[in-house]
């Protein structure tokens, strides 16, 4: 009866210990996601904004009205496409990582 009871124990300890292990790997693949995704936001502004600098430096160059209107009008529409192309990445970013941190044996790399 007491090896019975040691063996329950012992169980109950490694069922403890893996679920323990799974809590700490889950975590340590949360921080991982976020900090890609934050990256992957950080190069997005990095770009939008030196597309932004290009479209000034030209428009400050342009001879007359027009020409600002039209450099604005390609810039707002490239912007705009930019711009969906870049919350498409972070949604399939974030996608991803869900399907990843939910699936059984997580390995925490999001590409496997």
């Amino acid at each position: 009866m007491t090896d019975n009871r040691n063996d329950m124990g012992r169980a109950a300890a490694d069922a403890a210990q893996k679920a323990t292990d799974q809590i700490r790997q889950s975590g340590q693949h949360m921080m991982e996601s976020g900090s890609t995704i934050s990256t992957k936001i950080l190069d997005q502004v990095e770009t939008n904004t030196q597309q932004a600098f290009a479209a000034m430096r030209a428009a400050a160059q342009a001879k007359d009205l027009s020409q600002v209107m039209q450099i604005q009008s390609d810039y707002l529409q490239t912007q705009g496409q930019r711009s969906m192309e870049q919350a498409r990445e972070i949604g399939q970013l974030i996608m991803q990582f869900g399907r990843a941190a939910v699936a059984p044996g997580n390995s925490g790399d999001p590409s496997a």
